[in-house]
């Protein structure tokens, strides 16, 4: 049954508000700071909110140290029995003078570390700490305003999942099946970094749009200038999220270069050179002024150097990169079923647990496998019979492949010294939040799959069968393992003005 383009809007809007919900239910749920980093980010956020941009390597400012003195939980890094079996109660519900001893002792401490993350790439923290504005002149203050920055996560969810059903529909127009499913996984996906405090959530819509703007160039012999401006703006924003994005302009510009001189046309050259010039442009400009920002104040271009020699990271020679162990079938083994599981579902820990289920990253790494290799084959047999479906198929694989290749390059290139992650005993990125951007080309090739699937054994319901299915492991395996942060004494649900 085909919906009418009334209904099927009406129901994208619907997993747009599921989206909102989920991300709404279990980002408050999370108290804070969790083990993603998430005092660095809000760190910066706070920095960003003063316009105080980082210009090195800097220390915890002293209003973020004064949030991680009052409002932070040991539930992440401390099991309940070294506190007699049972977690003190919150510090804002301290006496006051109890209060003030441990902001005596907490505030030093962080102000006297320094934030790694400091040379991160500035647009997240940027729209975050004007959000975080937006929230004090509400009148928010304390843990609520922590929480009004997190929900800055429930705009970026709803707003994930109807870009991900217009990219579909730009390539797929008559195929509904395709158009609900993306969005569908998109409305569920269970990627904690939507829960917290950090970039990870805004890179997925960025890509998206900027991966639908791909589609549009790709299918178009005369796309307007407007069209290249707002998809080279749009990549260019993906990198100025997180440096691990920057392999995906590589692949737009050989997409689009591929396109003008390798495939069919009609006409000149020119209409394709001068969109893939307005695109180039698009991209390079705010890119450029990243780069020469990072130069001037860091030293180098993608300001990572400082953050590589404070964690004691050292560069290997090119020689020593083919002894690694992830050319083994066991660092296979270990690199994969690690990445695919926590892209699908985040990283939180729990009382030093990971918070996961082995059956659900079962599902996650032997299904994800399968889906990569499934069209891989596809798309090198030949006889297609729509080459530019064909053709951004190619587009969405090569995103996802080209930064799981830039996470191998990174494991294998670095000896880590004695950095606890990586390590030299587990000397793999395996960051899953890092593939983020390419959630939308990664969901479409699934989707895609079950569909084909459907195809070839002619029972089409069996793609619906599967689809709901894996819509299921995504809903039972994020609420059995997101339940424990509930119960919690320090999350939003529990909170009580300072």
């Amino acid at each position: 049954m085909k919906l009418s383009k009334q209904k099927l809007r009406w129901a994208i809007l619907g997993l747009c508000l599921l989206a909102a919900i989920r991300v709404f239910v279990f980002a408050a749920a999370f108290p804070f700071f969790n083990n993603v980093d998430e005092q660095a980010h809000v760190d910066l956020v706070i920095k960003y909110a003063h316009a105080k941009l980082p210009r090195s390597i800097e220390p915890f400012a002293s209003d973020a140290a004064f949030c991680f003195a009052v409002h932070s939980t040991p539930e992440y890094f401390v099991k309940p029995e070294q506190y007699g079996g049972q977690y003190p109660p919150p510090n804002w519900l301290l006496p006051q003078e109890q209060l003030q001893k441990i902001l005596d002792d907490e505030i030093p401490f962080w102000e006297s570390r320094l934030n790694h993350e400091s040379g991160e790439p500035p647009l997240y923290y940027a729209l975050a700490g004007g959000w975080m504005n937006v929230g004090h002149v509400l009148g928010f203050r304390g843990l609520s305003l922590l929480y009004w920055v997190r929900f800055l996560n429930i705009g970026l969810a709803a707003a994930l999942a109807w870009i991900g059903f217009a990219a579909t529909r730009s390539t797929f127009p008559n195929n509904q099946f395709l158009q609900l499913g993306v969005a569908m996984l998109l409305a569920v996906w269970p990627q904690s970094a939507f829960y917290s405090i950090q970039s990870d959530a805004l890179s997925p819509l960025c890509f998206g749009i900027g991966f639908l703007g791909l589609a549009k160039l790709l299918q178009n012999e005369r796309p307007g200038i407007g069209l290249a401006v707002w998809t080279g703006l749009a990549i260019a924003a993906t990198c100025l999220i997180k440096t691990s994005n920057l392999p995906l302009p590589l692949v737009a510009i050989g997409a689009i270069a591929w396109k003008i001189f390798l495939g069919p046309r009609n006409g000149s050259l020119r209409p394709g050179l001068i969109t893939l010039g307005v695109f180039l442009l698009s991209l390079a400009v705010p890119l450029g002024i990243w780069f020469a920002w990072n130069h001037h104040n860091f030293g180098d271009l993608t300001a990572t150097k400082s953050k590589i020699e404070l964690l004691g990271w050292t560069r290997k020679p090119f020689s020593e990169w083919w002894s690694h162990p992830i050319f083994t079938l066991n660092g296979i083994k270990e690199f994969w079923p690690d990445l695919i599981a926590s892209f699908w579902r985040g990283e939180l820990v729990w009382h030093l647990q990971r918070m996961a289920s082995a059956a659900a990253d079962a599902f996650y790494a032997v299904s994800s496998a399968i889906v990569i290799l499934a069209t891989g084959v596809f798309l090198l047999r030949r006889g297609s019979k729509n080459n530019e479906q064909r053709f951004i198929l190619w587009v969405a694989l090569l995103s996802f492949l080209s930064i799981v290749a830039f996470l191998v390059v990174l494991s294998i290139s670095f000896d880590f010294g004695q950095c606890p992650y990586p390590s030299r005993e587990h000397p793999y990125f395996t960051s899953g939040r890092l593939l983020d951007a390419a959630a939308v080309p990664f969901f479409l090739l699934f989707v895609h799959a079950v569909d084909r699937f459907g195809n070839w054994t002619r029972q089409h319901w069996l793609r619906w069968t599967l689809l709901g299915a894996t819509v299921l492991v995504l809903v039972v395996s994020q609420l059995q393992v997101n339940a424990p942060a509930f119960s919690s004494r320090y999350n939003f649900f529990h909170r009580k003005s300072l």
